[in-house]
């Protein structure tokens, strides 16, 4: 099976950085700041694991791809 890790580091950035930016707008249109701590609260937390995920995977097809390995060895 063929890994999409470009799709994976797009989503894993979007989760970190792209839904803190959209509540920091939120919080300039309506003045509530609590939109930004909340929203820093779920980034990180779900932003954080996603990088971590896709960075092991990451690692793990570049070593496939030095030592010649397939896409279905492990």
């Amino acid at each position: 099976m063929k890994e999409n890790l470009t799709f994976a580091w797009i989503a894993s950035w979007f989760a970190l950085v792209g839904q803190l930016l959209f509540f920091i707008a939120v919080a300039l249109f309506t003045g509530e700041w609590r939109y930004v701590m909340w929203s820093l609260l779920v980034s990180l937390s779900v932003g954080v694991p996603n990088m971590i995920r896709t960075w092991q995977a990451q690692k793990k097809a570049d070593a496939r791809k030095i030592y010649g390995q397939g896409e279905g060895s492990v």
